[in-house]
């Protein structure tokens, strides 16, 4: 499976959007299993950018120290 190349923005806002449809009824059932899956993988892309960029901002204090 290829990996996505999506920004922590677009990640974030798909995420809210989906959560927002869940909240309005507004996903049929049928459709529910496919989003979880989808509101999993963003949520991934998000931990993995974030732990990503928390040890790239590490990096750049230690070096500066």
């Amino acid at each position: 499976m290829a990996k996505e190349t999506i920004t922590y923005t677009e990640a974030l806002a798909e995420l809210q959007q989906i959560v927002s449809e869940m909240e309005n009824a507004d996903i049929p059932v049928d459709e529910l299993s496919d989003k979880i899956k989808r509101c999993t993988l963003l949520i991934k892309l998000c931990k993995d950018k974030l732990t990503k960029t928390e040890a790239e901002i590490a990096k750049i204090m230690e070096t500066e120290s």
